[in-house]
């Protein structure tokens, strides 16, 4: 028989069957992607918005989208910015990432760690970031460095802080397009959205992670003149009329991001989620013997290890997969930041495998089923120094159970002021908390490292530390007023690595280049106005040299200095080091370089 005969009907199936493939309406397989935009603000807490019973505040937009979205109403996150940011983007508790503190070298991700963005690229995103980064502001920590194929940001925790561009005060700004300075007009927060905006615009082949992260509405309290008006006469202090201004300006501009994406047919398409990274800081005021403000009921603000540090506003949409207020309204299993990975990469359907142990777990059932895990319990505790400590600030969560400090045990059903210690009454469930937290302490700590800043780039840029990232237990300045004032000269190190064998040069800086101020300019005082924070007076210093410390060995200045910075050139070898640079003023005292230029010859 023609063997032709024999593989004719059979190709005539296979054609009929890809046809009948290509005939069948969308499902789960072939159906496209969700996009998903994470929409995190800063500082603002849990009273800090109108759906949670603030009758002050003004926030129309979000309001309304709570009555659209699912409410997560028992979400946690870390107490304090940076920590949030690291089990956000890792799934795993910041302690055992080099993230649990803000600044001192201890706010950078470890670059072992795998993120968010890396892992919604490898599965055929496109992904971006805007506005606030704070897991390092050099290479290999950079948004740009860690998954996100578009970035645009500000430096360190926070616009005006010593790693951000100079004078930056949220008002026509210079930020970081991929790591390349770029000016910019208008308000800080509308440029975000704006550049969020634009970015949807262009997405329409593929499917799209848009991280928004605010850094409204943290200090200094800048906010143009018109939000501030809207609460001249709120029983509030001055701060706080600010710092709702803020927010009341973020939430007209997430009513624009939800008002685009409707008119371009993406949001029932379109994992959307709103969140903040701690709780309040300006949200509850004391003054003259007078508590102002609001903060839902909840004992503590930013910082603390009680809820009304680390419970924040959570709200969730997706239309097409049924996560919206009429078919969940409110959802109260425990809920953390660390789940956000695992839950998205199973929402998205995306072929993820951590490559380290996870804190957070896939919580996509609870939403999609309403089908939670009681027993579960977390750990979110608040570091803040250069190495974690055991039992510091600690909370264990189970359900509406919290074991505070490892003696505080309180029931929010019953209690959610934090007000009883009930912890004699139930002695066996202050012992399974304590013993789940034993157990992951003894986990975290193996993980627990710090994160190396190599002193150069696969683009050959000269690498700029800041006294941001000083490991020290003394004060740092952290922002540029303080780097103004210079009245802080804290001693500690970089923890740095040579990758490349060679010679290299040490520029020591009083401020930033871009300043263009000399070593000893005083740089003259920006006064304030009603709302917007001044910025001090910049004292210029005296020196007659300087010098770097770096394998233990100290090398003085030479040649090649001028009026802006003061250089030192050494050879290094490949390794990993600590590595101080120091100013020597007249009288022989050693000063700090706020600011580090290193290049490679």
């Amino acid at each position: 028989m023609n063997k032709y005969r024999l593989a004719y009907p059979l190709l005539l199936m296979m054609v009929f069957a890809a046809c009948k493939r290509q005939e069948k309406p969308l499902n789960e397989e072939t159906a496209q992607p969700p996009n998903v935009i994470l929409v995190v603000t800063d500082d603002q807490g849990y009273g800090d918005v109108g759906f949670h019973g603030n009758t002050v505040i003004k926030t129309p937009h979000l309001d309304a989208l709570a009555q659209e979205a699912t409410e997560l109403s028992n979400f946690h996150v870390g107490t304090t910015c940076a920590p949030t940011r690291a089990g956000l983007m890792t799934g795993r508790n910041s302690n055992r990432n080099n993230v649990w503190h803000t600044i001192g070298g201890c706010s950078i991700l470890n670059r072992e760690e795998e993120t968010l963005a890396e892992v919604f690229q490898k599965n055929g995103y496109q992904t971006a970031m805007f506005g606030k980064w704070h897991l390092g502001d050099n290479y290999p920590y950079r948004p740009q460095d860690r998954g996100f194929q578009e970035a645009l940001y500000h430096g360190g925790g926070g616009v005006g802080q010593t790693p951000d561009y100079w004078n930056n005060d949220y008002f026509d700004d210079t930020y970081f397009r991929n790591g390349r300075s770029e000016k910019f007009e208008g308000y800080c927060t509308d440029i975000w959205f704006s550049e969020t905006l634009a970015y949807i615009d262009r997405q329409k082949e593929r499917p799209f992670l848009a991280y928004l992260a605010l850094n409204a509405p943290h200090g200094p309290y800048n906010v143009p003149q018109n939000y501030l008006d809207l609460y001249a006469d709120a029983p509030l202090t001055d701060a706080q009329k600010r710092f709702y201004g803020m927010i009341t300006n973020l939430d007209e501009n997430l009513g624009r991001l939800v008002k685009k994406l409707k008119a371009n047919g993406q949001w029932d398409n379109t994992i959307f989620i709103f969140m903040t990274d701690n709780g309040t800081a300006a949200g509850i005021a004391h003054k003259d013997g007078k508590t102002t403000g609001y903060n839902g009921g909840l004992r503590g603000t930013k910082g603390s290890q009680y809820d009304g540090g680390h419970r924040v506003p959570f709200l969730i949409s997706w239309p097409a997969k049924g996560i919206t207020y009429q078919n969940q309204k409110t959802n109260n299993d425990l809920f953390a930041h660390v789940d956000l990975l695992p839950t998205l990469a199973s929402l998205c359907g995306l072929d993820f495998d951590p490559k380290n142990h996870l804190d957070g777990k896939d919580m996509s059932m609870s939403l999609l089923e309403g089908k939670g895990d009681t027993e579960r319990m977390l750990v979110v505790d608040t570091q803040r120094n250069q190495w974690p400590e055991k039992y510091r600030n600690s909370c264990v969560m189970q359900g509406e159970w919290r074991l505070v400090n490892g003696d505080e045990l309180y029931h929010l059903a019953d209690d959610l002021g934090q007000e009883n210690n009930i912890a004699e009454a139930h002695p066996e469930k202050v012992e399974a908390m304590q013993e789940f937290y034993e157990k992951w302490w003894a986990g975290t700590e193996a993980d627990m490292h710090y994160a190396h800043i190599p002193l150069t780039t696969p683009d050959k840029d000269p690498v700029w530390l800041t006294i941001h990232d000083l490991h020290s237990e003394q004060p740092i300045p952290w922002n540029q007023n303080l780097i103004r004032k210079g009245e802080q000269a804290p001693d500690g190190y970089y923890s740095v690595e040579v990758t490349e064998a060679g010679e290299y040069r040490f520029d020591l800086y009083r401020y930033p280049s871009e300043s263009g101020w000399a070593l000893n300019a005083s740089v003259p005082e920006i006064p304030s106005r009603p709302n917007i924070d001044g910025l001090a007076a910049g004292r210029g210093i005296e020196v007659q040299g300087g010098e770097i410390e770096i394998g233990g060995e100290k090398i003085p200045s030479g040649s090649g200095s001028t009026e802006n910075y003061i250089r030192v050139t050494t050879k290094l070898q490949k390794g990993t080091y600590k590595l101080t640079a120091n100013f020597l003023t007249l009288d022989q005292k050693a000063f700090p370089a706020y600011y580090l230029r290193v290049t490679k010859n």
